[in-house]
């Protein structure tokens, strides 16, 4: 049993399985609140670990400081996922393993084992993980997402809206564009389930969002 045991985690996926969700789950937005601001980032505002409640912390301090450290906490969660699959390719693991990766490292965020299995809501660190796997399909996401974000000035609309736009690109793209397959999800990996799968799950972690969308009552943060 202990061979057994040794020998899976002597196994390279698993080894970067480990690492995609011990890597996602550094709570960046935490520490800098913490080490700037002096506060609890985790009792403020939507209580999540992410860019917009970074935001939210120093915005009674400092608007300038607030847009700074947010931008930096997206940056640098969206680096949590696009340098674990960085390191699958550099490594040669198959694009199967990859997907796992880049939805493990969001699993890693959005359940921090740092924080209790606490986190944020996956939108940033889903950004960096699947920009090496769906360059194209990823930047449109997030030429809708800004758009979204600069018309509507919510957070959380132009989050949800460049994610599933993301997903709708990749059943759209290699259907019109014929594209290498390093960067074609269907001869990458013939289905679309990964990407379904990661705009699940940000749907799930936005679903406070959603009702207060619907019921108009969620805040305007974007400026």
């Amino acid at each position: 049993m202990i061979d057994s045991m040794f020998e899976i985690l002597g196994n390279i996926n698993v080894i970067f399985y480990i690492i995609a969700y011990l890597l996602g789950g550094l709570p960046i937005g935490v520490i800098i609140v913490k080490i700037f601001a002096n506060k609890n980032l985790l009792e403020i505002g939507s209580k999540s670990s992410g860019a917009t409640n970074v935001y939210r912390a120093f915005a009674d301090i400092d608007i300038k400081k607030a847009k700074l450290f947010s931008l930096i906490t997206l940056i640098l969660d969206a680096i949590k996922g696009l340098l674990v699959v960085l390191l699958a390719k550099l490594v040669g693991l198959d694009y199967a393993t990859q997907y796992t990766i880049a939805f493990l490292s969001i699993i890693g965020h959005c359940y921090s084992p740092f924080l209790g299995f606490y986190g944020g809501k996956g939108v940033s660190t889903a950004i960096g993980s699947v920009l090496l796997l769906v360059p194209i399909e990823g930047v449109l996401g997030l030429l809708v997402w800004g758009v979204v974000g600069k018309f509507f000035k919510v957070s959380s609309l132009s989050s949800l809206f460049g994610v599933i736009s993301g997903i709708i690109f990749t059943f759209i793209i290699p259907s019109v564009v014929s594209l290498p397959e390093s960067i074609d999800i269907n001869t990458q990996i013939g289905t679309h389930v990964p990407v379904v799968l990661i705009g699940l799950l940000i749907i799930y972690t936005h679903t406070d969002n959603i009702i207060r969308l619907i019921a108009k009552k969620e805040q305007k943060i974007l400026s």
